[in-house]
């Protein structure tokens, strides 16, 4: 039995790691996929407007850029800069 937990802790120690190593593979790919998605609805003059996007404009627009960044981020899981360039563009949207 204890030669058994000696292989098995290892093993499934190996497993948990090659999981959440593909699952930040495929958390990549899916960011740079949005990213790109979002760069083609851009140059096609297509924004989407959600009550979350407008409450967010109008902190940035009213003064208050990091209470607009914070609540990006915490609505679309962006980093720091991609979400302050974001909030930037829809400040300036009219």
């Amino acid at each position: 039995m204890d030669i058994a937990l000696i292989f098995l802790f290892p093993l499934v120690g190996f497993l948990a790691w090659s999981i959440e190593s593909r699952i930040q593979r495929v958390s990549r790919k899916v960011a740079r996929l949005e990213h790109k998605i979002d760069l083609i609805l851009e140059q096609l003059g297509i924004h989407e407007d959600t009550p979350e996007l407008a409450r967010i404009a109008g902190l940035a627009r009213d003064g208050q850029k990091i209470q607009a960044i914070k609540a990006y981020r915490e609505l679309t899981g962006d980093g720091l800069a991609e979400a302050k360039a974001a909030v930037e563009k829809l400040a300036a949207r009219p």
